[in-house]
C-alpha cells in the first residue's frame, strides 16, 4: 500500500488517541455505539412474539389440515398417536435449526444451515429437497381446486375447437388462468397480506365442517376401526406432510426481536396447529367413516350453507399462496442463466412454463391424496425432520459424542429415513396402480 493510500485508510479508520479531550471521547463513543447499534441491526429482527407466532402458525396450517380425516380413516383410531409423534418430532427438529443458527451469525436461510454442514453439496440437497416440495405442494392445490370446483359445478365443461374437455381439468386450467398474473408479480408484498389469511382459513374451515356434522344432519355417526396396519404409511405420510415449514423457520428466527423466545413461538404454533389437524382428523373421521376421502371437502353437502363456506374458503386459499410458493423455483431458476437472462421477458417466460408445467402434472397425476402422501413420505420427512438432524449433528460436533441426545437425534434419523422409504415406496405403488385403472 502507498504512502497516500495509507493515509487515506487511517483517516477513515476509526482511532482511538490513549488521551483524548471531554468534546473527542463524547465523539468517540457516539461513533462506537453508531457501530454497535449498525452491527446489531444486522442481527436482530423486528417482528414481535405475537406477530412471529402468527406467521409460524400460517406457515404450518395449510391444505394438509384437508387430508387428516383420511389419514385417520387410513391407519385406525390408534395412529392418530403417531401425529403426536410426528409433531413432536418436527418441533424438536425446529428447535435444532435454531441452535444451529445459534452457531453461526452469517446463517439466515435453510440452505445457508447445510452449506454450513455439508459445504456447497449440503447446499445443493438442501435447496432440491425444498425446490421440490414447494414445487408439488403447488401442484397439489390446482388438483385440489378441481375437485372442490367440479363437486360444486357437476355439470362443467369445456369445448375448445371441437374438442371437448372434463369438467375437472377444465376447472384445473381456468383456476392455473386465474393464478398466472400473481406469478408475474415483482413485488408480492400484497399477496403475502392476502395469504396470511391462512390461519384464519384453517379455523373457519374446521369450525364450518364441526357445524357441518353437528347442526346440518350428517352428525358424528361412525365409530372407525382401532387399528389399520395396511394403512399406516399413509397416515404417516400424511402427517408428515402437515409439518412441512421448517424450510421458514430460519427466516422467522431471523426477523424476531427475541431470538431467546423462539422456541416459545415453536411450542406454541406445533400446539395449536396439532390440535386443528387432531380435531379435523376426529370430527372428520366421526362424520363420515371409512368412507372419508382424500379431502373432506369432497364429502361434504353442497347443498348447505356451513358446507359451501368451508368449500369456499378451501378454494381461496391456495389461489393466494400458489405464487408464494412457485417464487423461490422462479428466483433458482434465474440464478442458474446468465445475468442478461434475468430480465423481466425471460422471467416471464420462466414463469410462465412452471406454471404450465404444474398444469400438466396435476392433470396427468390428479390424485391429491397420494400426491401429498409422496409429498410428505420423500420431502417432508427428509427436510423437516432429517436434514436438520444431520446438520445439527454436524455443526454441534455431537456426533465425536456418545450420549443419550446423541442416541436420541440418531433414532429419529434412523425412524424418518424408514418411513421416507416405505411412505414413499408405498405412494407411488398407490398413485402407479391407479394411473393404469
Amino acid at each position: 500500500m502507498g504512502s497516500k493510500e495509507a493515509m487515506e485508510h487511517d483517516a477513515s479508520s476509526l482511532t482511538v488517541p490513549l488521551i483524548v479531550d471531554d468534546e473527542n471521547q463524547h465523539a468517540v463513543g457516539r461513533k462506537l455505539e453508531e457501530i454497535e447499534s449498525n452491527h446489531d441491526s444486522h442481527r436482530t429482527g423486528s417482528t414481535s412474539f405475537f406477530k412471529t407466532c402468527f406467521h409460524g402458525l400460517n406457515a404450518l396450517s395449510g391444505v394438509g389440515i384437508l387430508s387428516t380425516p383420511y389419514a385417520l380413516a387410513s391407519g385406525g383410531w390408534w395412529s392418530l398417536a403417531l401425529l403426536f409423534l410426528i409433531a413432536s418430532a418436527a418441533f424438536y427438529s425446529g428447535l435444532l435449526i435454531q441452535r444451529c443458527m445459534d452457531a453461526d451469525s452469517n446463517i439466515r436461510t435453510y440452505p445457508d444451515i447445510g452449506e454450513r454442514a455439508f459445504g456447497k453439496k449440503g447446499r445443493l440437497v438442501v435447496s432440491i429437497f425444498m425446490n421440490v416440495e414447494l414445487y408439488l405442494v403447488a401442484t397439489g392445490f390446482l388438483i385440489l381446486e378441481g375437485d372442490n370446483l367440479i363437486n360444486l359445478f357437476p355439470n362443467m365443461k369445456l369445448e375448445v375447437g371441437g374438442l371437448i374437455i372434463g369438467g375437472k381439468q377444465s376447472f384445473v386450467m381456468l383456476v392455473a388462468l386465474i393464478i398466472l398474473p400473481t406469478v408475474w408479480l415483482d413485488n408480492l408484498s400484497l399477496l403475502s397480506y392476502i395469504s396470511a389469511s391462512g390461519v384464519l382459513a384453517s379455523a373457519v374451515t374446521l369450525g364450518s365442517i364441526f357445524w357441518t356434522g353437528a347442526f346440518d344432519g350428517v352428525g358424528f355417526k361412525h365409530k372407525g376401526t382401532p387399528l389399520n396396519w395396511s394403512g399406516i404409511p399413509t397416515a404417516v405420510s400424511l402427517y408428515a406432510f402437515c409439518y412441512c415449514a421448517h424450510p421458514v423457520f430460519p427466516t422467522l428466527y431471523t426477523s424476531i426481536r427475541n431470538k431467546r423466545q423462539f422456541s416459545n413461538v415453536l411450542l406454541v404454533c406445533f400446539f395449536l396447529c396439532t390440535f386443528i389437524y387432531a380435531s379435523m382428523a376426529i370430527f372428520g373421521y366421526l362424520m363420515f367413516g371409512s368412507g372419508v376421502q382424500s379431502q373432506i371437502t369432497l364429502n361434504l353437502p353442497t347443498n348447505t350453507l356451513s358446507s359451501r363456506v368451508a368449500i369456499c374458503t378451501t378454494l381461496v386459499n391456495p389461489i393466494s399462496k400458489y405464487a408464494l410458493m412457485v417464487t423461490p423455483i422462479v428466483n433458482a431458476t434465474k440464478s442458474c442463466f446468465p445475468s442478461h437472462y434475468s430480465k423481466k421477458p425471460y422471467s416471464l417466460i420462466i414463469s410462465t412454463t412452471l406454471v404450465v408445467s404444474t398444469v400438466i402434472v396435476a392433470l396427468v397425476v390428479p390424485l391429491f391424496g397420494y400426491l401429498m402422501s409422496l409429498v410428505g413420505a420423500f420431502l417432508s420427512v427428509s427436510a423437516s425432520v432429517i436434514l436438520p438432524c444431520l446438520c445439527y449433528l454436524k455443526i454441534s460436533g455431537l456426533y465425536r459424542r456418545f450420549g443419550c441426545e446423541m442416541v436420541a437425534i440418531v433414532s429419529i434419523i434412523l425412524i424418518g429415513v424408514a418411513v421416507a422409504i416405505i411412505g414413499t415406496y408405498t405412494s407411488l405403488v398407490q398413485i402407479i396402480g391407479h394411473l393404469q385403472l
